[in-house]
């Protein structure tokens, strides 16, 4: 992803909107901030009186008074300290959960090549980090910058009216903290940008090792894979070093001016007070006030700089929430009313022609076909020839080019998403398992929580599942995740197989469901998937000329053509392109080809 420069006031524009319901706790912490810092001038100023009153003149009598004030507001001061505190941290946390979830939601709404083009890594990043540096800006950047400006008024103002002169000749100097300030602007939002960027390539680097340590440790690719953590790490280190040095400079420029300004003070103080115009106890408040002046006015100089880094956040974000999704839901003029409660299965193409965001070449061109209730149409060809672009199009990840994909002789882009897709069951190639129980891996066929465990165990028997599921440690309590060992390629095919038929849509669509099974799970499978496929629009994508062989029609695609359509004899007799690919990798169970294979399975499934 390229991101884009972004300002630090369009990062206020398009974040702040997210504080809302929580600006009243935002204010409440901003007075409480507010209180503290009054508390505090009250505090240096009962110790200037206690000083005079009875520390100077060693009267013992005048100690109680000054001393009881002062331990009250430093109680009020403490108190009220600790709930704004606490409120701001329970603010700050709400405001990370939002912007995450606004985040992570957006995410799901992005089609596919979105994620082709994104490294996961990065996108965790973003969703860690970035969010938080965001928080840092908006919500304890706010409650700092309120506490700094109000402590600054304060302060200054007890100043001047202690001595007003000398007051504005040590306010001279504050420019100098802006000035050092602006200066180290710029280079830090730069270094900043680049720490974030190898930060989530540093995170993308440690996923993918991950995901891969199979293929890492069979090609011994484990130096290789240190030397690509490592060239991100060292990314990282120069940046991480740099904006430490940054920081470090300022901080240490920022004390010499401090220092700068304390001197100036003890020097005047000392010339009044020789002159008789000033007591020690003023000369102490005063230098106090100026004291507890500048670190409010550093806070406000490292609170620009945190602003700084928290835009290269923003843009890293900004480009997430920017990417549009393929598809979104029809104007509500525009939805077409449900013909049935539940679809019927219809599925039709018309004239479909579809080319892939950045593709060169059309991925369907020209594409018509229909399937009826009831029916199991194949779709094969070789790889690239355009078949799983037809479930893309039919689950609207995108739209077409041209032409238009219907269900009940509905257009798909004219019904809500969530209609569409609760009409149609996916088995993508790829068995797709949540770190979770066998039970919920299950029942996310039905989301919501609406399957009972009398459910999921129906749908697990009916997919030849159950056997193996009770055998396991846990049985349906057992927890599965990606990559898991304790279950074969077989056995999650037909957990997967279970949770669509929990689903019960009536449309079924399934992207090579024998990819990556051997023959004998393969067999095993046939059956569950056979089940299934009873009583439903089926599509089936494969390669897997042996599921050709019991279908009702086989449509074969090449280059995104449609350039044969019939049955398994039929196709084989015409002695093309599917002759020539049955040929190439014959099924290892072949049918009799004068069989009509159709008719098999619907007595098998009978």
């Amino acid at each position: 992803m390229r991101t884009r420069r972004v300002g630090l006031k369009e990062s206020l524009r398009r974040f702040w909107p997210l504080t809302h319901g929580d600006r009243r706790w935002i204010l409440l912490v901003c007075l409480a901030a507010v209180a503290a810092a009054l508390a505090e001038t009250a505090a240096i100023l009962l110790f200037a009186q206690l000083t005079d009153k009875a520390l100077q003149k060693g009267s013992v009598s005048a100690f109680w008074q000054p001393a009881s004030l002062w331990l009250g507001v430093a109680v009020v001061g403490a108190v009220v300290g600790y709930l704004g505190n606490s409120l701001a941290a329970w603010t700050a946390e709400r405001f990370v959960m939002r912007l995450r979830a606004r985040v992570f939601a957006h995410l799901q709404t992005l089609p596919p090549h979105f994620f082709q083009r994104s490294r996961r890594g990065d996108l965790v990043e973003r969703m860690t980090g970035d969010v938080d540096a965001i928080e840092q800006m908006l919500i304890t950047g706010l409650v700092q910058a309120a506490a700094a400006l109000f402590g600054i008024i304060f302060y200054a103002g007890a100043a001047l009216w202690l001595r007003w002169d000398l007051a504005l000749a040590t306010f001279v100097l504050a420019p100098l903290f802006w000035a050092a300030t602006h200066r180290f602007t710029g280079r830090v939002k730069e270094v900043s940008r680049r720490e974030r960027a190898a930060d989530g390539a540093i995170t993308s680097v440690v996923e993918e090792g991950l995901v891969n340590v199979v293929l890492t440790q069979a090609y011994n690719r484990q130096r290789d894979e240190e030397e690509r953590l490592d060239h991100q790490a060292r990314r990282w280190f120069r940046a991480s070093v740099t904006s430490a040095r940054l920081q470090g400079l300022y901080d240490q420029v920022v004390e010499l001016l401090e220092t700068v300004c304390v001197l100036t003070i003890i020097g005047l103080g000392a010339w009044e007070i020789s002159a008789g115009r000033m007591t020690l106890g003023q000369l102490l408040a005063f230098a106090a006030f100026v004291g507890y002046l500048y670190p409010p006015i550093r806070s406000l100089g490292q609170l620009g700089l945190t602003a700084t880094e928290a835009t290269a956040g923003a843009e890293r974000l900004l480009e997430i929430l920017d990417a549009r999704p393929a598809v979104t839901d029809p104007a509500p003029s525009l939805v077409a009313p449900p013909r049935h409660g539940r679809a019927l299965g219809e599925v039709e193409a018309r004239h479909v022609h579809f080319r892939y965001p950045g593709g060169s070449e059309d991925a369907l061109h020209d594409f018509s076909f229909t399937a009826v209730p009831g029916e199991l149409l194949v779709i094969t060809g070789p790889s690239g020839a355009g078949k799983s672009t037809l479930a893309a199009l039919l689950l609207r990840f995108y739209d077409p080019d041209a032409g238009t994909v219907r269900l009940d002789d509905v257009p798909v882009h004219r019904m809500p998403l969530a209609q569409l897709r609760h009409n149609i069951t996916l088995l993508p190639q790829d068995t797709l398992v949540l770190h979770d129980t066998v039970e919920e891996n299950i029942a996310a066929g039905r989301p919501h929580g609406r399957a009972t465990h009398h459910d999921v165990e129906r749908a697990a028997r009916a997919a030849d599942a159950h056997d193996f599921i009770t055998a396991l440690p846990d049985g349906y309590d057992t927890v599965i995740a990606p990559g898991t060992a304790r279950l074969s390629g077989g056995q999650l095919q037909r957990i997967a197989i279970a949770r669509a038929m929990l689903r019960d849509a009536p449309v079924l669509v399934l992207d090579e469901p024998t990819t990556g099974l051997d023959v004998l799970a393969t067999q095993r499978i046939l059956g569950p998937l056979r089940r299934l496929a009873e009583g439903r629009t089926t599509l089936v994508i494969t390669h897997d000329l042996d599921l050709a062989a019991d279908a009702d029609r086989v449509l074969v695609l090449d280059h995104g053509l449609l350039v044969e359509s019939g049955t398994h004899p039929q196709l084989l007799a015409q002695r093309g392109l599917y002759a020539t690919l049955f040929h190439a990798h014959p099924p290892p169970h072949p049918h009799n080809g004068t069989a009509n294979p159709a008719a098999e399975r619907r007595g098998m499934v009978g």
